[in-house]
């Protein structure tokens, strides 16, 4: 079963220091495959010297970009997942949402979730991705978390958590991308666990595995009411 989520984790992660923000809107991709027959995820570790979660190791993702509300794709999100997420934001910021979490992937692991298609010359975030011929996949994706990160912390979050098939990537291995992560790997299940990981990647990484044996199982939404973390599963 899935780990409860460990707030005392949480806030050794990322101190409050009192800061008052808005969640900005992000989000992030967890790419899976099987070797061996057991599953695998891809994780990368963040750069010593980073404000927010300094070595680390995560899924690759990030902030929206006002790119991602005009980028083209080769198709949209599944309608059950397109439907879950504009239960929370209306459809142009849900399918931004879907982009920013394959157009972060690209920046951080240079992998590409898309579909072949003519090299295009296009301003902004998506000149690389859209340059090497490619427009990105959406209906490979699966919507299966939120997490909002608590107030008074150094960067503040309201994530939405992605997965995909590798098999749906135009290559199988990541280069080096922007060099926000200093290493990336495929690693088994049990070994992405062992792991020096924020308390809210463990706890998604231990949805991914139920997930893999359940994809359609209810949604888990990780928030702080009232100071205490709460974690409520939606349809």
């Amino acid at each position: 079963m899935t780990q409860p989520f460990d707030s005392a984790q949480d806030l050794t992660d990322a101190p409050r220091t009192g800061d008052r923000q808005r969640p900005k809107d992000a989000a992030t991709l967890i790419l899976t495959r099987v070797r061996k027959g057991a599953p695998e995820v891809l994780m990368g570790r963040r750069a010593p010297g980073h404000v927010f979660m300094a070595s680390k190791w995560v899924f690759p993702g990030g902030r929206i970009d006002r790119s991602d509300f005009a980028a083209a794709s080769a198709n949209e999100l599944p309608g059950a997942e397109a439907a879950r997420l504009m239960r929370e934001v209306p459809a142009r910021r849900a399918r931004a949402l879907a982009l920013a979490a394959v157009r972060e992937t690209f920046e951080e692991t240079g992998l590409l979730l898309a579909e072949p298609a003519p090299a295009a010359s296009v301003a902004g975030s998506w000149r690389e991705f859209r340059a090497v011929g490619a427009l990105p996949d959406l209906a490979a994706l699966s919507y299966v978390a939120r997490a909002i990160t608590p107030p008074g912390r150094t960067r503040r979050f309201d994530a939405r958590f992605f997965m995909a098939d590798a098999r749906a990537l135009l290559h199988p291995e990541p280069t080096a991308g922007s060099g926000e992560l200093d290493e990336i790997a495929w690693l088994p299940l049990a070994e992405a666990r062992a792991l020096d990981l924020p308390a809210i990647t463990r706890f998604v990484l231990g949805e991914v595995g139920e997930r893999l044996a359940r994809p359609h199982r209810p949604l888990p939404y990780v928030r702080m009411v009232r100071g205490r973390h709460v974690v409520e599963h939606q349809d």
